[in-house]
């Protein structure tokens, strides 16, 4: 079977290809590359240095599934180039599913956020929840969900809202919070702690590859929004939970710190068979590992928001 899979040189995308390769199908992995180029050279894999949006310049024929990863990946990023972010997923998307559509993509798999949702006081935000997106990040992912489902009677439109992904990848990010203060406490042996009681609901990298596999292969019948999230932690939780493996320094700071709170309920996504096998934990005993073994490096390009504007800067 062949799949394409947009952004596949990204965080996500560098533990998804491998994953798809070794399952034997064959992958075509669409990327600017703007972060580097990390996926290994296989017979089955095709790489292809392109923006989502000339998607249409392409004739790639008998593709059954789309993973539609490409997106401009957080908030302060998105707040970089506004127009970029609003043209890497909204505009980009309606390029897209009009190729979907006229190469008769049978399954599109889109990479959404939980935080589309906004700050919500329900302590179970489940996806009948309406969306109040606080930011361009939100926003943006909010209409491409839109977009996306505008073509429902046409493709199998599956929509995977993550929490924080968390866990290493051969193309790392330190922007995401178990990430950035595990990576903290092994390089510079403390942690900063901004407020800390904010919630984050978080999603081991590989339970959320494995979750991707499994919509790839589930029943039609299942289509829909799917939050994907096991693990509801406050900041301060996570930063505890880093220094009982991570010998290191804690400090709380109280100013200037990100007020976003929110959690995510993922039982509809355990009603239709899915079972997450790792933890945050599991997260920071992999990257410790890395780290000693120096697989874990700290290329600025991991940093993503430094390197995102330093590639504007440069255009």
């Amino acid at each position: 079977m062949k799949v394409l899979v947009t952004g596949g040189n990204g965080y996500v995308g560098n533990k998804l290809i491998p994953a798809l390769l070794k399952a034997n199908y064959k992958v075509y992995s669409l990327d600017l590359n703007i972060f580097g180029d990390y996926l290994p050279k296989h017979k089955n894999l095709i790489k292809i240095k392109m923006d989502v949006k000339d998607i249409n310049k392409l004739n790639l024929k008998n593709i059954k599934c789309i993973f539609h990863l490409a997106s401009i990946s957080n908030d302060p990023m998105a707040e970089i180039d506004k127009n970029l972010s609003w043209e890497t997923s909204a505009l980009a998307s309606i390029e897209l599913m009009n190729f979907a559509i006229k190469h008769k993509v049978k399954r599109i798999i889109y990479a959404s956020s939980g935080s589309v949702y906004g700050i919500k006081k329900e302590r179970n935000v489940t996806e009948d929840l309406s969306l109040r997106p606080i930011s361009l990040y939100n926003k943006v992912k909010m209409v491409t969900e839109r977009v996306i489902l505008s073509y429902k009677k046409n493709i199998e439109v599956f929509i995977i809202r993550p929490a924080t992904v968390c866990g290493f990848s051969r193309r790392m990010r330190f922007d995401v919070s178990v990430n950035a203060l595990t990576f903290s406490a092994l390089k510079q042996k403390k942690i900063i702690v901004n407020g800390g009681k904010q919630i984050r609901p978080n999603i081991h990298i590989d339970d959320l590859v494995n979750l991707y596999l499994y919509i790839l292969n589930t029943n039609k019948k299942n289509v829909g929004i799917y939050n994907a999230g096991f693990e509801n932690l406050s900041i301060i939780n996570l930063a505890k939970k880093i220094q009982k493996i991570i010998p290191s320094k804690l400090l709380i700071l109280k100013k200037n710190f990100d007020p976003r709170s929110y959690r995510v309920n993922s039982n509809k996504l355990l009603k239709i068979g899915f079972t997450p096998r790792f933890t945050v934990k599991d997260a920071i005993l992999d990257m410790k590992k890395k780290f000693y073994k120096k697989e874990l490096k700290d290329d600025p390009r991991f940093h993503s928001i430094k390197w995102l504007k330093k590639i504007i800067k440069k255009k």
